[in-house]
């Protein structure tokens, strides 16, 4: 039985879960503009914990989506999921951020895409976090999540993806889609508002690492952050005392 604690904090959401054996029995997440994870961070761990009747020493692993995405929260989140790792001597597990946004998108949005759909034009999905003014972290996955194009910084402008858009149907998604939508005006483009970054769609993957043994080093792992930067890193109260 896997009871894997997962963690997702690369944007303004925060988002926790609880799932064992590949079900998500406890959700928390806070949408906040000002990035409050280390204020809700610790209290929504506690709060799964107890919602499905579990104590920390009850875990199996912990899963935390490793970036691209906010310097801050990703710090925050991998922080937290790093020290929990320790004080248990339990697996890490990390989650490709945008592969994970391209699960849920895939998974909650079937039917609107089924409507998309057309025989001679595959789907593609292209998850995209926002970045600063016109620029995203994106990558583009096929319908089985492998990499069409890798994981990068795009500055989109109009005609950014039409070399795409003329073979394929594409799904945008994310905080940066949003930004993006007047320069996104093709036929074979469809623009999702409302999928962003969650533990939901990093159940799956986790419990498919888990069972494979595939963790990362509980010392040594850093999120992957794209773009270096330069900041303090963040305090975070922890859930052991």
């Amino acid at each position: 039985m896997a009871r894997l604690l997962l963690i997702e904090t690369s944007t303004r959401v925060c988002s926790v879960g609880l799932a064992i054996d590949g079900k998500l029995l406890s959700l928390h997440e806070d949408h906040s503009a000002n990035y409050s994870h280390s204020a809700v961070l610790t209290v929504f761990i506690e709060q799964v914990l107890q919602e499905t009747g579990l104590t920390p020493n009850d875990l199996n692993g912990v899963a935390v989506s490793q970036g691209p995405g906010s310097y801050t929260g990703l710090r925050i989140g991998v922080s937290a999921a790093k020290g929990i790792c320790f004080a248990l001597d339990i697996p890490l597990i990390a989650i490709d951020t945008l592969q994970a946004m391209a699960r849920m998108c895939l998974e909650e949005k079937s039917e609107a895409l089924a409507a998309h759909a057309h025989p001679e034009c595959p789907l593609l999905l292209v998850p995209m976090i926002d970045a600063r003014r016109m620029e995203v972290y994106n990558a583009v996955f096929n319908t089985r999540f492998q990499n069409v194009e890798p994981t990068r910084a795009t500055v989109v402008e109009q005609g950014t993806f039409d070399k795409l858009l003329k073979g394929h149907r594409m799904a945008f998604f994310g905080d940066g889609a949003q930004k993006c939508i007047p320069v996104l005006n093709h036929p074979n483009a469809r623009v999702f508002e409302d999928v962003f970054p969650s533990v939901r769609g990093m159940v799956l993957r986790a419990v498919e690492k888990f069972e494979q043994g595939d963790f990362v080093d509980v010392a040594y792992f850093e999120p992957f952050y794209l773009k270096d930067f330069v900041a303090g890193v963040p305090k975070v109260k922890g859930l052991y005392r």
